[in-house]
């Protein structure tokens, strides 16, 4: 299944990112950033949007028009490709928020015009591994929360590159009716062999889930996530390196509360192939006409009931200096427009 371009009419799509597809959408008519921080480990079990408190019994709303959000996980090597990214959005203004999430202290230099530009919410550090990554997630999804045209939410890296152009992959989103987030059961040392038996009895071992960290999220789980007071402490406490908390956290909480929500897949292509605790990165000498059709291509899935070859959007990692011949590749094999 190849998914159609969208109408031009319609703006329903969000995408969060260190790039996230819930609000990927030039985010200009939010009210403020906020700092969780604080609210997370304070106040969580209060969903804040805008100023506004909503607590889980009260009905969500979502407006027309929504957008798409992508969230950046880290600046730092964002500089080198944004030019890339840059190409991916050109033409789709108003489709698609940014939120970005850098080091403390880190001092942007994005021009005006450049969709990065002003994107960045107040951060903390975060640290492989530990909590403060999910809460700098959390931080993300909360900010981006506060427009409410934002319906769809992706997580992305600065080393994250698409596959596809941005119709393809803002309706893949949009039309979905499950959100994807990487969740299964691994009967293994690094599945089940990272469980606690204290997390009982809020997470059984048959509960336990593992999955990838970079997801995609509708409107309704992001706020699950942000407002979680339930599974948060357990995880904080129980889940600490060679548990790596935000491999099982969001996974597992997820497939507790909503199991019918989650494809139990995640969008974004990795290679484990070389082994190690990180996946392989891929640099200039790398980037090949064969080698990103092959991650474009070889892919099976089902989406919404049916068979489909479209399952992955997104791919990591990529070196900065990867930029160039990605560039040259963008519009012949990506699809991006050449303009």
């Amino acid at each position: 299944m190849q998914p159609s371009s969208p109408r031009k009419s319609r703006k329903i799509l969000s995408i969060l990112a260190g790039l996230g597809l819930g609000c990927l959408i030039l985010s200009l008519f939010t009210t403020g950033y906020i700092d969780l921080h604080s609210m997370l480990i304070q106040a969580r079990t209060r969903v804040v949007l805008a100023g506004l408190a909503c607590t889980k019994s009260e009905p969500l709303s979502i407006r027309k028009g929504a957008k798409g959000c992508f969230y950046v996980s880290d600046k730092r090597a964002l500089a080198a490709v944004s030019s890339f990214w840059e190409r991916f959005f050109q033409g789709h203004d108003g489709l698609f928020s940014i939120y970005v999430h850098a080091l403390p202290g880190y001092v942007p230099e994005f021009g005006r015009k450049s969709v990065f530009y002003q994107r960045q919410i107040p951060s903390q550090p975060a640290q492989w591994g530990e909590m403060n990554m999910c809460e700098a997630e959390q931080r993300l999804l909360a900010n981006a929360l506060l427009d409410w045209s934002n319906e769809r939410f992706v997580l992305l890296s600065e080393s994250c590159i698409p596959l596809f152009p941005f119709p393809v992959i803002y309706k893949y989103l949009i039309e979905s009716k499950e959100s994807f987030v990487g969740s299964f059961d691994d009967p293994g040392p690094y599945g089940r062999g990272r469980y606690n038996p204290k997390m009982v009895p809020e997470v059984d071992i048959s509960q336990w889930r593992k999955g990838s960290q970079w997801f995609e999220v509708q409107r309704a789980l992001a706020i699950d996530i942000i407002s979680d007071t339930k599974y948060y402490p357990k995880f904080k406490e129980f889940c600490r390196p060679p548990c790596y908390v935000d491999e099982h956290y969001f996974p597992t909480m997820l497939t507790i509360k909503s199991p019918s929500l989650i494809a139990g897949r995640s969008v974004t292509w990795v290679d484990w192939s070389r082994g190690g605790s990180h996946p392989a990165t891929f640099g200039k000498g790398d980037i090949t006409e064969a080698f990103l059709k092959r991650v474009k291509e070889d892919q099976k899935c089902q989406y919404n009931g049916q068979e489909s070859s479209v399952c992955l959007l997104f791919a990591r990692k990529f070196a900065p200096n990867a930029l160039k011949p990605l560039l040259e590749f963008s519009s012949s094999v990506l699809g991006f427009n050449s303009s």
